[in-house]
């Protein structure tokens, strides 16, 4: 099911924008090059092929694409569709890589395809989604983004989760409410500069995981 932006009383980025994403991501992809070759061979010596993990995520305008990320879980064990901390799945390198939020890099494809912007609201798996809700339809009038700003405020979801009595339901009734009430503020309010801030807060949360909220109060 699809629809028409056009009708949504919502900011759209211009187009120079998304030019402006597709470059940098190109210019980003070549210098984190020989960063992508050791992620690979340290997933490659632990665990073997694949490299990537590749999840099927809604865009924009309802339009499911290819999510990429670095594979950070044994692909022979079976789980919850959403990630607890702690998860068993979880391999040593996968570890390291989600601590840093190293295994986001291949989005830098989806940015260069044109799926996804830099910032913007994280994209969900198809079962979290309702078209049909006029609140999804305005967030989904933008490109999902690599970050937001709730990805910042839930950078602890995997903990949160962990806590729950009931994870799938936590997340239904709780954090994706919340995370849908700050994208939609996005949505409304976006500007360059805004993004700008967001990359910068979004790389020392990674930079420095646990941290961030000494530094910042």
């Amino acid at each position: 099911m699809k629809f028409s932006a056009n009708s949504l009383p919502v900011a759209q980025s211009a187009t120079w924008r998304q030019v402006f994403d597709r470059i940098a991501s190109g210019v980003t992809l070549v210098m984190f090059s020989p960063i992508f070759l050791l992620i690979g061979a340290g997933i490659f010596l632990e665990t073997g092929c694949p490299i990537f993990f590749v999840q099927t995520r809604i865009g924009r305008n309802g339009t499911p694409f290819g999510l990429i990320k670095f594979r950070t879980m044994r692909h022979t064990m079976k789980g919850l569709p959403l990630t607890v901390a702690h998860d068993q799945r979880i391999t040593r390198v996968g570890s390291f890589l989600r601590k840093f939020k190293l295994d986001e890099l291949p989005q830098l494809c989806n940015v260069l395809r044109g799926e996804m912007a830099f910032v913007g609201p994280r994209p969900e798996v198809p079962e979290f989604v309702d078209l049909r809700a006029p609140i999804w339809q305005a967030i989904l009038s933008v490109r999902p983004g690599i970050t937001h700003p709730a990805s910042i405020a839930f950078r602890d979801e995997e903990l949160l989760l962990e806590r729950s009595c009931d994870p799938i339901l936590y997340y239904k009734d709780t954090l994706l409410p919340a995370k849908l009430a700050m994208s939609l503020e996005y949505v409304k309010k976006s500007s360059f500069w805004g993004d700008v801030r967001v990359v910068v807060r979004t790389a020392i949360c990674a930079a420095l995981p646990g941290k961030y909220d000494r530094l910042h109060g």
